[in-house]
């Protein structure tokens, strides 16, 4: 009996430490049951939805994209697109990219001058005065018409905006039916749960369905934004008429509106805090894949931040409303964050780079 225990003990033992190991290689391997987030390091514990089973099965083989961006024919659009257009065409070409086509959708009604350097498909602006004063809302409208029109050859959609720059070649981060977004600090559905329950009813579940996103940067399959396009536009009308979403939401408010209609039509996203980092407040561009200058970075001379106050040293987009920036701007001063350097440096070599310039 003593010899017999002494087996049984040492087979349990073993037992247990494989399937522990299993364990641990299933969760590494494929996530969790409970819900995941995605870093560049793999899957990591992160209850922000569960994620049904047959995501959890990673793809083998290549799934391309179509990258599009919304813009206008005004100047401060322009250049920003073609800085964009210049390192999507750098890092498609390179190992790792799933990167496939590329189309500006011009939502000015008549072409420009860029046709022929960026792909581009000429749609119409919302009607005079829907906008409200607010142009983004011309973006969900946009893509409806795109959808409608063009033919697009890979089965998944990466909605982008002109003051993205590619860092390195980026995979397709979306699962299946789950497309992968960035998770904004600032869109926070569960602390607006009074606002978002007048387009989110409580029938259609809890409010925490709502992701914390906005519609770029995401990836998501051409069948589901086809579906979700007409509800987003609907629905950022509707927030825009009333006066107390309008207040609430303010800029971010065409955000929230692709949040919802994502929930409305039952779909969730992979939050990817490694899609996209956004300088001043984001250091560092390491594992990153998208760097979005949508602020302004002011520093002194020490490389002391100055946020709210012009810095003796400066970039931001807005300094350069009527014409792109002057080639070869200054490099910050030392003490600066490595993302501030390298979204000057980006600037900097695609301007040096892109014929006619200054012709923008």
């Amino acid at each position: 009996m003593g010899r017999a225990s002494t087996f049984l003990i040492i087979f349990i033992v073993l037992g247990s430490s494989f399937a522990t190991y299993n364990l641990v290689t299933m969760l590494r391997r494929y996530g969790s049951s409970e819900g995941v987030a995605v870093s560049d390091g793999g899957l990591f514990f992160d209850p922000i939805f569960e994620m049904p089973d047959h995501v959890k099965n990673r793809r083998t083989s290549k799934a391309p994209f179509h990258v599009a961006l919304t813009a206008t024919d005004a100047p401060y659009n322009k250049w920003q697109c073609r800085v964009m257009y210049y390192w999507y065409k750098q890092q498609k070409k390179l190992p790792g990219s799933e990167m496939g086509g590329f189309t500006r959708i011009l939502h000015s009604g008549k072409s420009d001058n860029l046709m022929d350097e960026i792909p581009t498909v000429v749609v119409d602006p919302l009607a005079a005065g829907l906008d409200r004063g607010y142009i983004v809302l011309n973006r969900p409208w946009a893509f409806v018409q795109w959808l409608e029109k063009a033919k697009i050859e890979e089965e998944y959609v990466l909605m982008a905006e002109p003051d993205h720059i590619f860092l390195r070649p980026l995979p397709n981060l979306a699962y299946g039916g789950h497309p992968a977004a960035f998770p904004f600090f600032y869109i926070k559905p569960d602390q607006n749960e009074k606002i978002i329950r007048k387009f989110y009813p409580e029938e259609y579940g809890p409010v925490t369905n709502v992701d914390p996103i906005g519609n770029s940067p995401v990836i998501i399959r051409k069948d589901l934004i086809a579906k979700i396009a007409p509800t987003w536009m609907n629905v950022s009308l509707k927030m825009k008429e009333d006066p107390e979403t309008d207040k609430a939401f303010g800029w971010v408010l065409e955000m929230y509106a692709y949040a919802v209609a994502s929930a409305l039509h039952g779909v969730r996203h992979i939050l990817r805090k490694d899609f996209m980092l956004q300088p001043p407040w984001d250091l560092e561009t390491r594992k990153k894949y998208i760097l979005h200058y949508t602020y302004g970075c002011d520093y002194n001379m020490k490389g002391e931040l100055t946020y709210g106050k012009i810095g003796e040293w400066r970039f931001d987009k807005r300094s350069h409303l009527r014409g792109p920036p002057p080639k070869n701007l200054p490099l910050p001063p030392p003490g600066v964050p490595e993302s501030v350097v390298t979204l000057v440096k980006m600037v900097n070599e695609a301007s040096a780079n892109i014929p006619n310039w200054e012709t923008t």
